[in-house]
């Protein structure tokens, strides 16, 4: 009796688990012997996709050094979540800084490992955008500058969620928060304001920069993993929705994410030196109406008194990110897809 293998094929997912994918298509977490870094238990909000990005990051940077890692974490969503006092949800070593100082904890972490002659063990630091962007701005630009031995990953929601959703200077034009309300003629956030944090990590020409999102696993594993096989400052900034901050349905994380790529407004791509040396092709142009639409902190640009005239400015933003980095580029081009 002749027999023929049967294929399940789960498209446009890679999700927690999956095991009908070829075992070279599947993410960490479909492995039997997956880290699971931060474990269950921990306090997030459904549908968050910081506990995700950081489950994922955390998990290839184990599989990439054979578990040798020491995790430093700002204050902020991610650390409150997984470590309600006197519970963690963390299975590695792992260090809570002050909110501005994760970058120069990391750095002394890495010091200290030096000194005593381990090479093997590597330092990964985490904070989310206002960690970043904001109050750890300058200890961060002291990493690149000193070219420490350290990955820094900012899981970017747009905001300090974890106190109340106030703007940062991640925060996207037009969006209301707590601190930029939807009234008057420019509701919402200001126009012209903030830091495009990858560009200015790519000014100080350190070894590796690259752009993720939690709607594409497999690229986020992997640059996780092409960031450990480098030594010096590395930085990776994901995007990760938050259905709290961001007015979005919980189940709709992962397609607003990707949304956020296929629209142009948050490129994905990858740089050494300065250089940027891969961009993810948009796949299905969308306008950013069918991103904003989702969300109900851009609620105030649509409905009973919409304002196109606004729309039409973040598209432009949109445009412009096309355009600088060729996310339309030809097929030639290289490219991670």
């Amino acid at each position: 009796m002749t027999s023929q293998r049967v294929h399940f094929y789960q498209i446009g997912s890679f999700a927690v688990g999956n095991r009908l994918l070829d075992q070279e298509e599947r993410t960490v977490q479909a492995q039997a012997d997956r880290a699971n870094s931060i474990d269950s238990g921990h306090r997030a909000c459904q549908g968050c996709g910081e506990a995700l990005g950081a489950r994922y990051a955390l998990d290839a940077a184990m599989r990439a050094t054979n578990g040798q890692i020491v995790a430093v974490n700002a204050t902020g969503c991610l650390e409150v979540f997984s470590t309600p006092y006197p519970e963690t949800s963390w299975r590695i070593p792992w260090l809570h800084s002050l909110f501005g100082n994760a970058p120069a904890v990391a750095t002394g972490v890495a010091a200290a490992l030096r000194v005593k002659g381990v090479k093997d063990v590597r330092v990964v630091a985490q904070a989310g955008d206002g960690g970043t962007v904001d109050i750890g701005f300058g200890c961060l630009s002291g990493m690149f500058e000193r070219n420490d031995d350290v990955l820094f990953i900012c899981y970017d929601n747009q905001g300090y969620m974890n106190t109340g959703v106030q703007r940062s200077a991640a925060t996207p034009p037009a969006a209301r928060t707590a601190t930029t309300e939807a009234v008057g003629p420019e509701p919402g956030n200001t126009f012209g304001q903030g830091k495009d944090l990858p560009r200015i990590a790519m000014a100080h020409n350190i070894p590796y920069v690259a752009t993720a999102t939690v709607a594409d696993l497999h690229d986020l594993e992997r640059k996780v993993e092409r960031a450990m096989e480098i030594r010096g400052a590395r930085y990776l900034h994901i995007l990760v929705p938050c259905p709290l901050g961001w007015g979005s349905a919980s189940d709709e994380t992962i397609h607003v994410a990707r949304l956020a790529k296929e629209s142009g407004l948050f490129p994905v791509f990858e740089a050494e030196g300065g250089v940027i040396r891969s961009v993810s092709r948009i796949r299905r142009p969308v306008p950013v109406e069918e991103y904003l639409s989702l969300q109900r902190r851009f609620a105030h640009l649509f409905g009973a008194h919409p304002r196109p005239d606004v729309i039409a400015r973040i598209q432009s933003m949109a445009d412009e990110n096309i355009a600088r980095y060729g996310l339309f580029a030809p097929e030639s081009a290289e490219e991670s897809v």
